[in-house]
């Protein structure tokens, strides 16, 4: 096994200084033709009608539809979404229930925000209802705790 044919230089036969045979020929100028689109020529009727070709025989028409973009705008009259209260009944009397209508106070404001009278209307009452639940179990645990107390004391 010969190594001097395996060294990173070139063969002796590989001569730098002279040029290729092949002549050299300039590139093509450049020609604007975005998005590989076959390049157009202003002299080509286009027909117009509903069955028409494109402008190269073979190439049907196509037509695309516009765009429409639907904006919700928020609620001119928003329904209330009832934050605070939930807040309040979350912290100080039921838990759980003040989490619920916390979530359903967020999604009416949401709701709101997006124009959906509907849905804010449904999420607005539903958050009313359980912090008004939880409001009504703190008093009725507060009305049973006094009832214990008074009975407790009554029969020392």
């Amino acid at each position: 096994m010969d190594l001097s044919q395996f060294s990173s230089q070139p063969p002796e036969a590989y001569n730098s200084s002279k040029k290729s045979g092949m002549p050299a020929a300039p590139p093509p100028a450049y020609q604007h033709n975005p998005a590989g689109y076959p390049p157009t020529s202003l002299n080509q009727p286009v027909n117009q009608g509903p069955y028409t070709q494109g402008p190269y025989p073979g190439q049907p028409a196509v037509t695309v539809q516009p765009v429409v973009f639907v904006t919700a705008a928020p609620l001119a009259n928003p329904v209330p979404d009832y934050l605070a209260y939930s807040i309040f009944t979350m912290l100080c009397c039921c838990f759980p229930l003040g989490v619920a209508a916390l979530i359903y106070s967020i999604s009416t404001r949401d709701a709101n925000f997006l124009g959906q009278r509907e849905l804010a209307e449904k999420n607005s009452k539903m958050a009313r209802n359980l912090n008004h639940t939880s409001i009504g179990i703190v008093l009725a645990g507060v009305v049973l705790l006094i009832i214990i107390q008074i009975v407790i004391w009554a029969s020392i």
